[in-house]
C-alpha cells in the first residue's frame, strides 16, 4: 500500500503572534512545518509527503525543506477545505492508496500515532487521531453542557483510501470544519484512534514554549537559556624572559608577576565563565593566600570552570578574550592560543575568539607597565 502524507499549511496563523506564519516561525531552532514535515518524511511506512502552503511563503518553505525528502508544495485556497482538495489533486500522478491529511502547526505528531492511523485504514474506510473528551462541558452563559460520554476530540493525522477521500472533497458543497466530516457527508465511515495529548496544534504564542518542551523531553533534553559572564584581570611586568598567554608561553624580555603563573587571559576567561554561572570569582576557588596555588598553572583554573558548567548539564556556547598591551605580540601566538583554550575546555575551537589590540600608548599598558584581559562567557544552562 503506497502512503501519502499530506501536510495542510497555507494558513496565516496570525494568533500565534509575530511577524510570519506561525508555521515557519522558530521551534528550537528550526521552522514549526520543518519538524512536521520531517515527522512524516522520516516515518517508514510513509511513502510520499506532500505539502500544500499560501501564496508569497515560497522562499521561507524553501528554507523549511532543505535536505527533506518532500514533493514540490502546491498552493492552497481560500478555506483549508479548499487547501485539501488542491493538495489531493497534486497527488494524482503519484495515485497513492492511502493518505494522511496533517496539520502543519502539529509539530509534535509522532511516529506511533502515524502508524496507528495507517494499520486502521487496514480494515477502516477512515481513521482520525482523537481523544476522549475527559473535562465536564458547560454551555456559554450557564447550564449543563452535553454528556461528555462518548465524546472524542479530533486530532490529526486523518487517514483515507486516496480516491474516496479526494472524490467526497471534489463533491463536497458545505463547509465544514475537517475532513473526517467531509468523509462522513459522503458517506465514508471513520473509526477513532488513540491520539496523543502532546500531539497539540500551535495556535497561540504560548504554545510555542509547550512545543519545545514536548520535544525537547521526547529527545531526553531540557528546555535551555543563555546566559552571558564578563571577566577582566590584570598583571603587572616583572623580569623575566617569557609572558604567559591563553596557555602558551610567550617569548619576552619580561613576565607577569602574580602568585600562579598570572596567565591573565585565563584567568579573565574564568572569571566569566564563573560569572555565567553564578559561580564567584577565581579567587573564591582559588585563594591567592593559599601556598598550594603559588606557580600554579592557570589551565586548571579554567578547567574547573568548565566542569562547573558541564556539572550544571550547561554548555560554553563560545568564549571571547580580548588583550591589551603594547608588546609582546599576539597575532603570531593566536592560533595556538584557540586550539589551548579548546584544549583546556574540551569544546571545539570554532567557539574560541582570541583577540588583541592597543590602548595607542595610554594608561599602564600604554607604557608597557602590564597586561589586562576582558574576556566575555556565553554559556547555555537548563533553564529553572
Amino acid at each position: 500500500m503506497k502512503v501519502a502524507a499530506l501536510i495542510v499549511a497555507g494558513g496565516s496563523g496570525i494568533r500565534a503572534g509575530g511577524h510570519l506564519p506561525k508555521q515557519y516561525q522558530p521551534l528550537l531552532g528550526e521552522p514549526v512545518l520543518r519538524h512536521t514535515l520531517r515527522a512524516f518524511a522520516e516515518h517508514p511506512e510513509v511513502d510520499l509527503v506532500q505539502a500544500v502552503i499560501g501564496t508569497g511563503v515560497e522562499n521561507f518553505y524553501a528554507e523549511a525543506t532543505k535536505c527533506l525528502d518532500v514533493l514540490p508544495a502546491v498552493l492552497g485556497g481560500d478555506t483549508r477545505q479548499a487547501s485539501v482538495r488542491n493538495g489531493l489533486a497534486a497527488l494524482s500522478d503519484a495515485a497513492p492508496d492511502l493518505v494522511l491529511i496533517h496539520d502543519g502547526a502539529r509539530a509534535c505528531i509522532d511516529a506511533a500515532t502515524i502508524s496507528s492511523v495507517i494499520a486502521a485504514l487496514k480494515t477502516e474506510q477512515g481513521a482520525i487521531a482523537a481523544l476522549p473528551v475527559s473535562d465536564t462541558l458547560k454551555r456559554d452563559g450557564g447550564g449543563a453542557g452535553p454528556d461528555r460520554e462518548g465524546l472524542w476530540r479530533a486530532q490529526t493525522p486523518q487517514g483515507f483510501h486516496y480516491k474516496a477521500i479526494r472524490a467526497a472533497h471534489e463533491a463536497a458543497i458545505n463547509t465544514y470544519t475537517d475532513d473526517a466530516a467531509v468523509a462522513e457527508a459522503a458517506g465514508i465511515s471513520v473509526a477513532l484512534v488513540q491520539g496523543s495529548e502532546d500531539n497539540i496544534k500551535i495556535t497561540y504564542e504560548d504554545d510555542f514554549a509547550r512545543a519545545a518542551m514536548i520535544l525537547l523531553a521526547r529527545k531526553g533534553g531540557l528546555m535551555k537559556e543563555t546566559h552571558v559572564g564578563l571577566g577582566v584581570d590584570v598583571h603587572r611586568f616583572e623580569p623575566g624572559t617569557e609572558v604567559m598567554l591563553c596557555g602558551v608561553a610567550v617569548p619576552h624580555n619580561q613576565k607577569l608577576a602574580g602568585h600562579s603563573d598570572a596567565d591573565v587571559g585565563l584567568h579573565a576567561l574564568t572569571d566569566a565563565v564563573l560569572g555565567a554561572i553564578g559561580a564567584g570569582d577565581i579567587g573564591t576557588h582559588f585563594p591567592p593566600s593559599e601556598a598550594k596555588w603559588k606557580g600554579a598553572s592557570s589551565d586548571q583554573f579554567l578547567a574547573h570552570a568548565a566542569g562547573l558548567v558541564a556539572a550544571q548539564e550547561g554548555r560554553i556556547v563560545h568564549l571571547d578574550v580580548t588583550l591589551i598591551c603594547e608588546a609582546p605580540k599576539i597575532t603570531p601566538h593566536r592560533d595556538a592560543m584557540v586550539l589551548r583554550i579548546a584544549e583546556i575546555c574540551e569544546i571545539d575551537h570554532t567557539r574560541i575568539s582570541v583577540k588583541a589590540t592597543t590602548t595607542e600608548k595610554l594608561g599602564f599598558t600604554g607604557r608597557s607597565e602590564g597586561i589586562e584581559a576582558r574576556a566575555v562567557a556565553s554559556i547555555e544552562l537548563p533553564r529553572n
